[in-house]
């Protein structure tokens, strides 16, 4: 199985009293989002699922992808890792699921799944990261794919 995890682009500032929820990309995250959105379509195959946090700013990242996506509440920004590895059925879940959510929880899925000595891993507005999970010698391993940002690809 492949576990896609795509940050949300550069969004608002959040200010006191603003509704979280409904903070939007900002003109450069807009451009963000369509630079990883064009790349991660010509590498994702067809049938990919896709899943989204409920904020806004994920479902405006997930647009530029140009696909079909589920909204999960699991995936919102006070989730957690063990939601968002049950949302993806990770480990033995088939196929490619991509989910586009939020830090910390991205970066701690990510110090899990490859055995960090952090408890957590920084993941850059916007930038994906592709995890792989694979058998060897009778041992579930995974390995980094690829790692992207909007700014090389």
């Amino acid at each position: 199985m492949d576990l896609v995890l795509w940050r949300h682009a550069e969004a608002e500032d959040w200010v006191t009293g603003c509704n979280d929820g409904q903070r939007a990309l900002t003109p450069r995250g807009v451009k963000q989002a369509a630079r990883i959105g064009a790349w991660l379509d010509r590498q994702l195959p067809d049938g990919a699922r896709v899943f989204v946090s409920p904020a806004l700013r994920t479902e405006q990242t997930a647009l530029a992808l140009g696909r079909k996506y589920k909204v999960k509440p699991e995936l919102a920004s006070d989730g957690t890792a063990e939601q968002l590895l049950a949302v993806s059925q990770w480990p033995d879940g088939k196929g490619t699921v991509l989910i586009v959510g939020h830090q910390p929880v991205l970066g701690q899925v990510i110090a899990q799944l490859l055995c960090l000595n952090s408890s957590d891993c920084a993941v850059k507005k916007g930038a994906v990261w592709w995890l792989r999970n694979r058998e060897r010698e009778s041992q579930a391993q995974t390995v980094v794919v690829t790692v992207q940002t909007p700014e090389v690809v």
